[in-house]
């Protein structure tokens, strides 16, 4: 462990070298597609200057890159800090390093909205608003069943809440899909469920970025003191914590961050499972390291499957396909990592 601890880099230079290599992915991602830009020319119109490499293409690249490449990128990153953010907050308050931002039904409430907006028609933004009032509602369900339950561990009750209540929402969503035509709605609803960032517009990014910064802002806030949720609850008691209230605040953050999430972008899995743990791994423990570092690297890890599921094949691959296929074997490797330390 020694060892270990020995071959990190300070968090502040990691922290540094993750930003700067989030820079050349989100400058990347902005060049890479069908419509092809050199980096040069993507340099030349974020600063405004003049025309491109190739004049004649100045007007068609201004519009691919400022109303559908850009927003689209720019809502991969944020949709990745934000569902890393979540788990790293939420595998804090429940000290336990499975859990995720669908713990508490988040993802299964927000799905269910969604998949019933498409079921019954309604147009992309009453779609996500129901989505974003589904996830809402699914937590503010969780908690109140949590808050019955005859169990001593008030966060056991919240988990075992969650798993029960999620089960049955994921069954709602199976007998939507069961009722849905298959011709048209059905599609629609799986394509919907395996995540996409296609239909990402710049009033998508700006609804997103407002919630998505509602939910993370309470996690920073509260950053240093969510190192005291790895005490007992007497030494929490002791240092002055109310402890009740820290975890509320890391729950409703996380929550909220996490259905803003879906609303925009569909279900996407293993983000907030899988870089929490490589996050530990580079930075320690303390959550206060954690999150920034998870942040970053959420945003790096889904701008990359984004711009990977987007550029390997003529139709694009979702990237909830994506992150499951990675995720799976890199939480393997962290495991085996974190024993070998």
């Amino acid at each position: 462990m020694r060892a270990s601890r020995g071959r990190r880099l300070p968090w502040p230079l990691l922290a540094a070298a993750l930003a700067l290599a989030l820079v050349a992915a989100l400058l990347y991602a902005l060049g890479s597609g069908r419509f092809h830009l050199p980096l040069a020319d993507v340099v030349r119109l974020l600063v405004g200057r003049g025309e491109l490499s190739d004049p004649a293409q100045t007007s068609m690249a201004h519009t691919v890159l400022w109303q559908i490449r850009g927003p689209r990128v720019l809502a991969s990153a944020l949709v990745g800090a934000a569902l890393a953010a979540s788990g790293a907050a939420l595998q804090a308050v429940f000290r336990n390093p499975l859990a995720a931002p669908d713990l508490l039904g988040v993802s299964a409430g927000a799905a269910l909205g969604a998949v019933l907006g498409i079921f019954l028609g309604w147009s992309v933004f009453a779609i996500q608003g129901a989505a974003f009032v589904g996830g809402l509602g699914a937590v503010a369900l969780v908690y109140s069943v949590g808050t019955v339950l005859p169990l001593r561990d008030r966060t056991l009750s919240l988990v075992l809440a969650g798993i029960a209540i999620g089960s049955m929402l994921g069954a709602l969503i199976a007998l939507v899909k069961t009722l849905a035509d298959p011709y048209t709605q059905l599609p629609a609803i799986t394509f919907w469920l395996l995540g996409s960032f296609a239909s990402i517009t710049v009033t998508d990014l700006v609804l997103l970025t407002g919630f998505s910064l509602a939910g993370l802002v309470p996690l920073v806030l509260v950053r240093w003191r969510a190192d005291a949720l790895a005490l007992s609850d007497d030494e929490v008691h002791a240092l002055g914590v109310r402890l009740p209230v820290l975890r509320l605040a890391l729950v409703c953050g996380a929550t909220l961050a996490t259905t803003a999430t879906v609303a925009a972008a569909g279900i996407i899995g293993w983000i907030g499972l899988v870089v929490p743990h490589a996050a530990r791994l580079l930075a320690g423990a303390s959550f206060a390291r954690v999150l920034p570092i998870s942040m970053l690297l959420g945003a790096l890890l889904m701008l990359l499957i984004d711009t990977l599921g987007r550029s390997i094949a003529q139709a694009e691959v979702p990237p909830g396909v994506l992150t499951a296929l990675v995720g799976a074997p890199v939480l393997f490797a962290l495991m085996l990592r974190r024993g070998d330390a």
